[in-house]
């Protein structure tokens, strides 16, 4: 990882700072779970986000926002998986505020973003695995506007958006890139079916029934949605990358203390030579998963070329770390970290949910074995 500058060194101390004081499993988890939530977050802490600027990392300074890049979401992000917070930050402060960058949806979306006030959602997926090529919701023209017809599902955070910015097909054929035209459709014009994911966060099943939009709602230019939806698609990888480092490196933080405390045959277990060496072996995975993350985003920031590339290296290797430190946290805990009043089975719920976002392990592995011309 490079090292960070005093502005990325002062942004990843508040972010630290505040998720650790209001972002921790009690206060939101937990609490969001145990009182049946429809949101599975809360939107107080998300006004926060806002009065902290932190909403606006991703927004232009022409719209009020930071102008930031990849690289800052990273270190909000990884203290976001350290302490499990659930927030709209990644799909709206993040992703969906890159996919209306540029376009007269970002004048009007912006300043709700920035307050804290608005969630956006982003909706690609229409069968069991991530293939946003595959996308098949039909969108035609009808006067002035177009009619959307089709399914999506895992819209994390649908049920709760304000707005969705839907992948959909003006032209071509299910599995061609180009073809795709994004639209900025109201959550009331859809079928929404909310459901909870394994993790307690909520994601959304949506039926598109004829649904009428003008052509105003569309983001950027017909039969031009892949250039946004991939810069939306990379943003929120590579996001996804940085949060599962948080999430491992906070499991592992928890089953170390584990160690330092519980005590077996009259010794701290801490002390037994074979848990240290797998206590070690997880810090060396995590400083590798944490250096792809960061090296991804900043080819993100710089425009390189080769960014595609390490943004699926970083999301496989990330993915695989966290599985690895939630498994090895919950077994050295033994008995208590099955149970659900431990927070170590926690962080293996979240590992999954992310796991699966924007592409899982398998996909990544595949996207990272073409594109390097196997």
């Amino acid at each position: 990882m490079a090292l960070l500058n005093d502005d990325q060194k002062m942004l990843q101390e508040t972010a630290a700072s505040f998720l650790r004081d209001e972002g921790g499993p009690a206060k939101q988890l937990r609490h969001w779970r145990d009182t049946g939530c429809k949101d599975g977050f809360g939107h107080d802490l998300w006004k926060q986000f806002g009065a902290l600027g932190l909403t606006g990392i991703a927004i232009p300074e022409s719209h009020g926002g930071l102008g930031l890049g990849a690289t800052e979401a990273a270190l909000v992000l990884e203290e976001i998986g350290r302490n499990l917070t659930p927030s709209p930050f990644l799909m709206s402060g993040v992703v969906a505020a890159r996919a209306i960058e540029g376009s007269a949806h970002g004048e009007a979306w912006y300043p709700r973003l920035l307050a804290g006030e608005a969630v956006l959602a982003l909706a690609i997926d229409e069968g069991p695995r991530h293939a946003p090529e595959g996308v098949a919701l039909k969108a035609e023209r009808q006067g002035n506007g177009f009619l959307l017809n089709g399914t999506k599902q895992f819209v994390v955070q649908g049920g709760s958006a304000d707005m969705i910015v839907t992948a959909a097909r003006t032209s071509g054929q299910p599995g061609d890139a180009g073809g795709l035209t994004l639209f900025a459709v109201p959550r009331n014009a859809l079928e929404v079916e909310n459901v909870a994911l394994v993790d307690s966060s909520k994601a959304a099943r949506f039926r598109y029934d004829n649904v009428a939009v003008d052509a105003d709602a569309v983001i950027g230019e017909v039969d031009g949605g892949w250039a946004p939806l991939a810069r939306a698609l990379a943003a929120g990888q590579a996001g996804a990358a940085a949060e599962l480092v948080g999430v491992a490196a906070g499991a592992t933080a928890l089953t170390i203390d584990y160690l330092k405390q519980r005590k077996q045959f009259g010794r701290l277990i801490g002390e037994f030579q074979a848990l240290q060496h797998r206590a070690a072996h997880l810090y060396g995975e995590i400083e590798i998963a944490r250096a792809a993350a960061f090296k991804a985003a900043a080819l993100i920031d710089s425009g390189d070329a080769r960014a595609e590339l390490f943004v699926s290296v970083a999301k496989a290797k990330a993915a695989d770390v966290a599985l690895l430190a939630t498994r090895e946290g919950v077994q050295m805990h033994g008995g208590i970290g099955m149970t659900d009043e431990h927070d170590i089975g926690l962080f293996m719920k979240r590992t999954a949910t992310l796991g699966e976002l924007f592409g899982d392990v398998h996909y990544h592995r595949g996207r990272v074995a073409a594109l390097s011309g196997y």
